[in-house]
């Protein structure tokens, strides 16, 4: 790595990796110690005396959270959260960025249409306006709620990177399958989108990690903790609440919550299907990012 190059690129080297080195650390160690906490007794977490390394060891959290029903309930939900607005991305971005990629002179209509996907970027009614919206059209307390309110607000910024891959795809491979007869369809299907495995990746990671991240709206649009998607639920398992405004029930559930050992474990297990995710993803992410912003 530092062969050829002179003392002053060495030493710029040696500084990028010991600020690369440090952000690494800084990003893991808050997982590490929600992990050492979760392996911790609860005295000793109560106590704060669990730092990098688990306190009496033991697993009393995670055969907790087998017994917590609601915690699984809203983990599938998440679930099929993920999988309907991943999927719905990777139809919708292809099918709109392809003519979106053309020109004023092959697609008339492109430049209002792309003006009015920025304008609902830029600028939206509120929460207000999309509360009544979505009481309107009966989605309160459905999955699609969550699906197409979060979904929506992620797609413009996929359909732009996505036409800045598609524009610096080469033209002559359009040219070349128009001469044989190849329509639009054939055209997107057979060329650009198998040309487009690592935009497309990269979109769905970043669909998949604000689908799975996403709580606020599970606290907007659902009324009951039996439809919460499980950043919700775990949100409301360590939010701060005040005591004295408490109804009995409530304070039953605090007392019920206060196990810090157990909400660790909770944000560990939650956080492991992008764990998972990540590094079949990761190989396409930076070609995906890169060439997806390089404008003509």
């Amino acid at each position: 790595m530092f062969k050829s190059k002179t003392f002053s690129s060495k030493m710029v080297d040696i500084v990028l990796i010991i600020i690369l080195v440090v952000i690494a650390i800084t990003c893991i160690l808050p997982l590490w110690y929600t992990l050492a906490l979760s392996l911790s007794s609860k005295s000793a977490a109560a106590a704060g005396a669990v730092g990098l390394w688990p306190v009496d060891f033991n697993f009393n959290s995670y055969q907790q959270l087998l017994q917590d029903s609601q915690f699984f309930k809203s983990f599938w939900i998440s679930v099929q959260r993920v999988v309907l607005g991943a999927g719905l991305n990777f139809i919708i971005v292809p099918l709109m960025a392809y003519p979106l990629s053309k020109t004023v002179k092959d697609f008339k209509g492109r430049n209002v249409l792309m003006w009015t996907l920025i304008f609902t970027m830029l600028f939206n009614g509120g929460l207000i306006p999309l509360y009544l919206t979505i009481k309107a059209y009966g989605l309160m307390n459905s999955i699609w709620a969550l699906v197409l309110v979060g979904g929506a607000q992620t797609i413009v910024f996929n359909i732009i990177l996505t036409i800045n891959f598609f524009r610096n795809l080469p033209s002559s491979l359009e040219e070349a399958a128009l001469v044989d007869g190849a329509g639009p369809w054939y055209i997107l299907t057979k060329v650009f989108i198998p040309l487009s495995v690592p935009v497309l990746a990269t979109i769905s990671l970043f669909s998949i990690v604000y689908h799975w991240n996403e709580f606020l709206y599970g606290l907007i649009f659902m009324t009951r903790e039996e439809f919460y998607p499980l950043q919700t639920y775990i949100q409301q398992l360590v939010v701060s609440v005040d005591p004295s405004t408490m109804t009995e029930d409530q304070y039953k559930r605090l007392s019920e919550l206060s196990n810090r050992t157990l909400d660790a474990a909770k944000i560990f297990i939650a956080m492991i299907p992008v764990l998972l995710v990540y590094p079949f993803l990761q190989r396409y992410f930076i070609h995906g990012i890169t060439l997806g912003s390089v404008k003509e």
